[in-house]
């Protein structure tokens, strides 16, 4: 790599590494550890074709994407236990209700399988519509659909109190059974 593809790919990593880190946080179920060495080996292989990316940001978000699916696919699993650090037992101001759902979402996300969770990453947190998701995944536009219905019905099985937050949860409630006679007028 010359010295003038050298600088773009260090002002890159400067520049977006943030952002991509959430992102393989995420597919990682959460785990900042898992999502560093994601992010990091994606960065290398990125780093090795520098001069012939036209997109640096989607290319490794790809990388990124197909290496989450090598690891379930491999079904490999680390047999090393990653825990975060105990949480700051200190007397500020009480910010408890925005880390608890942070911390109930992450138990939630790092329940789902590996291919749930990063359809639910791809689909809500990168936004992206379900062909290109399909397109990423290598999978059919209905896979994605059917995927997504089944990952967010286990979420809300997993985590309840998060319907509770949910604004649009009144909408998917079961609708009343009143089975009261109908006056039909012609």
């Amino acid at each position: 790599m010359d010295a003038e593809a050298q600088d773009g790919f260090r002002e890159f990593v400067a520049h977006r590494s943030s952002a991509l880190l959430k992102t393989a946080v995420l597919l990682s179920g959460g785990d900042r550890h898992a999502g560093e060495d994601l992010l990091q080996n994606a960065l290398i292989k990125a780093a090795g074709r520098w001069h012939r990316i036209d997109e640096p940001e989607a290319y490794v978000r790809q990388i990124l994407y197909r290496q989450q699916i090598s690891r379930w696919r491999l079904k490999w699993r680390r047999r090393e236990l990653s825990v975060a650090e105990p949480p700051d037992t200190g007397t500020g101001p009480d910010a408890s209700s925005d880390t608890e759902l942070r911390l109930l979402m992450r138990g939630a996300l790092a329940r789902l399988t590996a291919r749930q969770r990063t359809v639910l990453v791809l689909r809500y947190f990168e936004d992206l519509p379900e062909a290109d998701v399909a397109r990423i995944l290598g999978c059919s536009v209905g896979t994605v659909r059917s995927t997504t219905h089944r990952s967010l019905a286990r979420l809300r099985t997993l985590a309840p109190e998060l319907t509770a937050l949910d604004p649009a949860a009144d909408d998917r409630q079961q609708p009343s059974r009143d089975y009261s006679p109908v006056e039909v007028r012609p």
